[in-house]
């Protein structure tokens, strides 16, 4: 009589298809650390990204010469107050 270990050791546990379990669960194990550190290691949504204010939109317009000196500093003040 064999006990409980032979499922695991003996050549039922290679022939009976208990070793798709491990398998299993190593392809999911590696799958969850290459999503957390293999793209860089994890960051919050929106990290590193920068977002423009109607300032830096005003001085881009401005410095392109899509309006006037005149219209910028009317803007910038109404942006300021």
């Amino acid at each position: 009589m064999m006990g409980s270990g032979h499922y695991w050791w003996g050549d039922t546990w290679w022939h009976g298809g208990m070793w798709i379990y491990p398998l299993i669960l190593l392809i999911i194990v590696l799958l969850v650390v290459y999503l957390i550190f293999g793209r860089g290691g994890w960051r919050p949504p929106g990290y590193g990204e920068r977002t423009e204010t109607a300032l830096d939109i005003l001085k881009k317009r401005y410095a392109s010469g899509e309006i006037s000196k005149a219209e910028f500093d009317q803007v910038k003040k109404d942006l300021i107050n």
